[in-house]
């Protein structure tokens, strides 16, 4: 090699390795999230039958908003994520802003994520202690994200597939015990538990409104699509078929799912602190299978914080690259093409969820804490994908007019969109757990504020 050659890793450029498999299961694996296993448990208390009605609302908005950043993706193919186009159609600051707070959600859901493994550990080794198992699980995603972005994508994989066919196992032998009508300690199994307790909104409305701050952090990750775009093979391929099966999904594996488990066990005969998936398989006294469904978990808290290392390492790759003058620190890539200063960085942070887990023995109490911030900051950035996608429209009907894959809807649904959020932020109001993390969320802003201010003063 010629002295004066590059090396591979010295283009500081992401490689486009994911294929078509890898994107149609990061989907996937996007739309199961660890929340749908751990909060399930949480919300069926909160709302009773009334939560298949709260997941089927969310489901049809997130899916109108994924259709929205899925055009704005394939207008320009040039955008390695959201946050470049935050950055083109509302300016260099909202670009910032919306980097930055994806970065923390996801550092923020990444501890919740490692806190869910620690419980589910749990199930096993009542005795080992949490935060143990917090660590280890930090520091063996961190190794295999430094290694290339296809093996994320191949981790991915094989998450999603666990997932997916645990899911589809459990309606099909919830089917069959309904069917024959099994008898547990609560009474028969049947369709009629959906609504015999109560009624379907034995809470009332409140109930129901409340169980949208868990049911909002399941879907936390359904927008990964938007990530993976600069590392996609052919975007206009495999971005369009992974939108287009969010429906199913959701149907199959949120209102299918859950749907099964109340039939089997009422939902007032749920407790909220456990995971319904394994305790359903408890009392059909499989106890081999409620392990295994306790690995699935695992896998998928897992998966999940995999997804959010990935994640922010291609935040911070991004916010160097339009934010930095010269090549920054979080820009260099290794020779695999990972941007492995940020994977480290981004990595470390997630360390914080260890020394809470030390301090905080209540595993359920972490959780509920760090997803509610979670949710806080995922809906300001949704938020900010929506707004860009209205400045867009006006900014470039001609490029509405002929996208083959457009929102329906347009500007209307937009709309909708972005007042559904309102919407679900205002709710967080109302729980006095989930209300404390939203007197933070200011604070937030002010600091990024005050660093933007301060990089650009440099920049200049």
């Amino acid at each position: 090699m010629k002295e004066n050659q590059p090396l591979e890793h010295e283009h500081n450029d992401l490689q486009r390795t994911l294929s078509n498999r890898h994107i149609q299961l990061i989907a996937i694996g996007g739309a199961i999230g660890t929340g749908l296993f751990l909060g399930a448990g949480k919300t069926i208390h909160l709302a009773g039958p009334s939560i298949l009605l709260t997941y089927a609302i969310i489901g049809l908005f997130l899916f109108l908003f994924m259709r929205a950043l899925g055009e704005m993706l394939l207008s320009n193919t040039n955008y390695h994520s959201f946050t470049d186009i935050a950055k083109d159609y509302l300016g260099d600051f909202a670009g910032y802003v919306t980097g930055w707070t994806y970065w923390f959600c996801w550092i923020v859901t990444g501890m919740a994520e490692v806190t869910a493994v620690a419980q589910y550990i749990n199930f096993w080794w009542p005795d080992f202690p949490t935060w143990i198992s917090a660590l280890i699980t930090i520091v063996v995603l961190s190794v295999l994200n430094l290694l290339t972005a296809k093996m994320f994508g191949e981790l991915e994989f094989w998450f999603a597939i666990i997932k997916v066919v645990t899911i589809v196992a459990l309606i099909v032998v919830g089917i069959v015990l309904i069917i024959i009508r099994f008898k547990t300690p609560f009474g028969h199994a049947s369709l009629s538990n959906i609504w015999s307790h109560g009624g379907f909104f034995p809470n009332g409305i409140k109930g129901f409104l409340l169980s949208f701050q868990m049911a909002v952090f399941s879907f936390v990750g359904i927008e990964l699509i938007g990530v993976t775009a600069g590392e996609t093979q052919d975007p206009h391929k495999t971005i369009p078929k992974a939108i287009n099966n969010v429906p199913i999904r959701i149907l199959l594996f949120y209102i299918g799912a859950l749907a099964v488990i109340i039939s089997i066990t009422p939902w007032n005969s749920i407790d909220p602190q456990l995971s319904p998936f394994v305790e359903l398989f408890k009392l059909i006294g499989i106890v081999f299978a409620a392990s295994l469904i306790n690995f699935v978990v695992i896998t998928s808290a897992s998966s999940s914080c995999n997804s959010g290392i990935f994640s922010n390492s291609r935040m911070l790759f991004g916010l160097s690259k339009n934010y930095s003058k010269d090549t920054g620190f979080f820009e260099k890539t290794n020779k695999q093409g990972v941007p492995a200063n940020a994977v480290i960085f981004s990595s470390a942070l997630l360390l914080i969820s260890v020394l809470l887990n030390y301090f905080i023995p209540n595993a359920s109490q972490v959780f509920t804490l760090v997803t509610t911030l979670s949710t806080v900051f995922f809906i300001v950035v949704w938020s900010l994908i929506i707004i860009s996608y209205m400045v867009y429209l006006k900014r470039n009907p001609e490029k509405h007019t002929a996208s083959k894959f457009k929102m329906p809807g347009g500007m209307f649904s937009a709309v909708i969109i972005l007042l559904f959020f309102v919407f679900v932020f205002a709710l967080l109001f109302l729980a006095p757990d989930t209300r404390v993390a939203l007197y933070w969320t200011p604070l937030w802003f002010v600091i990024l504020f005050i660093m933007y201010r301060v990089q650009t003063r440099r920049s200049h």
